[in-house]
């Protein structure tokens, strides 16, 4: 459930700029799922933009480009559920972000000035209808194998989590796990 908020310099990218960054920002949103391009993953993959005026854009103490390179400036902040991606997955997520803005910006290099900011939102903390939903349920939703490659590396990193969290003293009620590996869940278990 990958959502990428493009923010940019007003005037840098016209309506049909826009249109094609955002077909490619989707196709790196699938990427990101595992190619998950199945009606349930493209409904999971939110772009949104958002223009700022010169004057409300300061680097270096300017608004001008004294500190820019082509194609100007970009900050793309692009939340992701915790534990979904290794460190490989997210330099590749920078590096894709970084080619589909220099492509439709028809430049070759991204130069100093496209930022990306990968955040990880803590498990439980997604929702969905009103609903939680977990990284486990993300997987049915988009098509993707509970087994498969990714999910088996985010549940390692989960139980790993998990273990860390019983050591230092966590309420069990914290949250930030995958509901299976929840207390109450282990509970039923083992009954």
């Amino acid at each position: 459930m990958p959502i990428m908020d493009v923010r940019y310099a007003a005037g840098r990218l016209d309506k049909e700029a826009k249109a094609a960054l955002a077909k490619k920002l989707t196709d790196v949103l699938i990427q990101m799922e595992g190619g998950a391009n199945t009606p349930g993953g493209r409904g999971f993959a939110w772009v949104f933009f958002t223009a700022f005026a010169e004057d409300d854009w300061w680097i270096g103490g300017s608004t001008g480009d004294d500190y820019v390179s082509p194609p100007g400036k970009f900050l793309v902040h692009i939340s992701i559920p915790e534990g979904y991606m290794n460190i490989d997955h997210k330099n590749e997520v920078h590096a894709w972000v970084a080619a589909a803005i220099t492509e439709v910006a028809g430049v070759s290099d991204p130069g100093r000035s496209i930022l990306t900011v990968i955040d990880e939102v803590t498990e439980g903390n997604w929702g969905n209808a009103g609903r939680p939903i977990s990284l486990e349920s993300i997987a049915e939703t988009v098509g993707q194998s509970k087994q498969g490659a990714r999910l088996n590396w985010s549940r390692s990193y989960f139980e790993a989590k998990a273990r860390a969290m019983a050591t230092a003293g966590y309420p069990t009620d914290a949250g930030g796990l995958f509901p299976s590996l929840t207390p109450s869940a282990r509970e039923l278990n083992t009954e």
